[in-house]
């Protein structure tokens, strides 16, 4: 495999490695809050310019990956059901639950439908006045302005048959979770640019004072990625804990103030559950009373579905950046893209996936990858 420094970014790449091996005086680990981070992380081997010292673990910034199993059987539960055209994007049809995945759904006869926005949702639901439709609605602050708009405009041309069953998470209030974790390492947090090119960096300096972590914004890109580092390990070494934006040409500190206006509006804050984490207080957001009559779950009545999450599964421990993916014993044995054991296997922005496709390490005794 070729990486970064193999392609017309390496000189830069070289250089920003450079300097981040003459800061680092002492270990320090970095999480990398975006599974988008992470791909780009692994699959071009930025973490292969980084000196010993310095670790970089795994965030739970993957929605897909965060979407609790329960939830995952309740989509399943109303994608079966006749008259129902369910609708998701395509990185959820193949995410285990209990028993099934939704292309296992589609196989027996149900409607489900991949869709490239919410809107698609809507106008389906136009279209099809005597069927439901229903969106699977996930992800960070960064997709929820879209599902929002789709609600604003299902609710204002009276689409009785629209409704979204909705799963959206929080970064702050998932921070907090990791911070305040006893089996906290990390030192320093590579926050999401999308995130906060919608909602600001205006939440971050509280989390970072209380905390005395560094919070850099960053995008993507492998130089992205190398300078939010370099400026994190900065930090560390200066004793310093504050937020910084290194993806000016795409997050404010205001951040997006008419996409926030749409969501309070359309979302509040509730409790939610993470997949192999727990309930986060307060890290979600569910619909307000004026969409209430736009919840898929209460209007197919699948609030009573419990389901346990699978202890062979050690995804919980990646997405705190506990354990790396190949040091899980079923990683590339009983857990592959073909047979997943959970959804960091099959997210494109799942840190399984990443460690499977784009890096050949020894896994846990028995494994082969």
């Amino acid at each position: 495999m070729k990486y970064l420094t193999e392609f017309r970014d390496g000189p830069a790449a070289r250089s920003l490695a450079a300097d981040i091996r003459r800061t680092v005086t002492r270990p320090w680990v970095l999480m990398e809050v975006c599974g988008g981070q992470t791909h780009s992380i692994i699959r071009n081997g930025v973490d292969q310019l980084l000196p010993a010292e310095l670790e970089l673990v795994h965030g739970p910034g993957c929605p897909v990956c965060v979407t609790p199993l329960e939830l995952i059987d309740k989509a399943l539960a109303i994608a079966a059901r006749p008259g129902v055209i369910f609708c998701s994007f395509g990185d959820m049809v193949r995410v285990p639950g209990s028993e099934k995945d939704l292309f296992r759904v589609k196989s027996e006869g149900g409607d489900v439908r991949i869709v490239y926005s919410p809107l698609d949702a809507v106008r389906l639901a136009r279209q099809n006045p005597d069927r439901e439709v229903v969106f699977f609605g996930i992800g960070f602050e960064t997709t929820a302005p879209a599902n929002a708009m789709a609600l604003h405009l299902a609710r204002r041309e009276g689409l009785g048959n629209f409704t979204m069953l909705v799963s959206h998470v929080l970064v702050p209030p998932a921070l907090e979770a990791i911070l305040s974790s006893p089996t906290r390492r990390v030192q320093g947090f590579l926050a999401a640019g999308h995130v906060c090119s919608v909602m600001g960096t205006w939440q971050y300096p509280p989390i970072a004072r209380r905390w005395s972590v560094p919070i850099v914004v960053t995008g993507f890109e492998p130089l992205d990625l190398l300078e939010g580092i370099r400026r994190a390990v900065r930090q560390l070494e200066e004793g310093r804990a504050e937020v910084e934006n290194a993806y000016p040409r795409a997050v404010t500190e205001e951040g997006n103030r008419p996409a926030q206006a749409l969501l309070a509006e359309v979302f509040e804050p509730t409790d939610r559950a993470w997949r192999g984490i727990g309930v986060i207080p307060s890290s979600g957001w569910r619909l307000t009373e004026a969409y209430r009559a736009f919840d898929a779950e209460a209007r197919f009545d699948v609030g009573s579905i419990r389901t346990v999450e699978p202890a062979r599964c050690r995804a919980g421990e990646v997405l705190q950046g506990t354990l790396k993916p190949h040091q899980c014993e079923a990683f590339g044995r009983e857990c592959t893209p073909r047979t997943p054991l959970g959804a960091t296997m099959v997210s494109t922005e799942g840190a399984c996936a990443a460690y499977y496709h784009y890096r050949p390490l020894p896994v846990a005794p028995g494994a082969h990858g």
